[in-house]
């Protein structure tokens, strides 16, 4: 009988520590979860903070790209305008030997030649985007338009282009050059005066 119960105490004892090893086991694994969780926790916030600085910085990059792709773009153009101006001060210079071969009584043949060369050098000009602006007859316009003299005129609006003094040019719908031009001025009379030569009449 003390055996059976020696036996049933043993049985329970390693039954108590069985427990006991179970739920401290059960505990260490428990603060191992939880210790995972608070890695885990910490890596996500880690990584949420590395995919927004990630995106800054393709945000910021696409910025720079753009910014500089705009950049040499306007180079480009900018480049490009200042070897067209340089192309239409050449056509000046030939319009001018061309009116001096005219003038001179050159051969037809020669100024044939000239005319047809002129004909190419517009076409080309033409090709590139260049359009010559509109003078004679239109109102002045200070933007596409360089005023220099005056004309006096009782036929013609105020402020109205009535001579060319050198071609403008656009490039692309912006001025490349502005047009030289002269405008037209109302002829201004003195009615107080003219009022006092009827009176004088109307006395004698």
């Amino acid at each position: 009988m003390e055996k059976e119960d020696d036996i049933i105490e043993e049985t329970e004892e390693s039954k108590h520590e069985n427990d006991t090893n179970v739920t401290e086991e059960l505990s260490k694994v428990k603060e191992e979860l939880d210790l995972v969780r608070e890695e885990l926790y910490k890596a996500r916030e880690s990584s949420d903070n590395n995919l927004n600085k990630l995106k800054y910085m393709m945000a910021d990059f696409d910025n720079y790209r753009k910014q500089m792709e705009k950049q040499t773009a306007s180079k480009v153009e900018s480049t490009r305008a200042e070897v067209l101006l340089k192309f239409l001060n050449i056509r000046d210079d030939y319009l001018r030997a061309l009116e001096i071969a005219k003038q001179s009584k050159s051969e037809a043949v020669v100024i044939e030649g000239l005319e047809a060369i002129l004909k190419n050098l517009d076409s080309i000009l033409k090709s590139e985007g260049i359009m010559e602006i509109e003078t004679v007859g239109t109102p002045f316009d200070p933007n596409i338009h360089d005023a220099i003299s005056y004309s006096y005129h009782d036929d013609v609006p105020e402020n109205t282009v009535t001579s060319e003094i050198r071609k403008g040019y656009m490039l692309n719908n912006k001025v490349l050059r502005p047009a030289i031009v002269e405008i037209s001025r109302r002829i201004v009379k003195n009615t107080d005066n003219d009022t006092g030569k009827i009176e004088k009449e109307t006395e004698n």
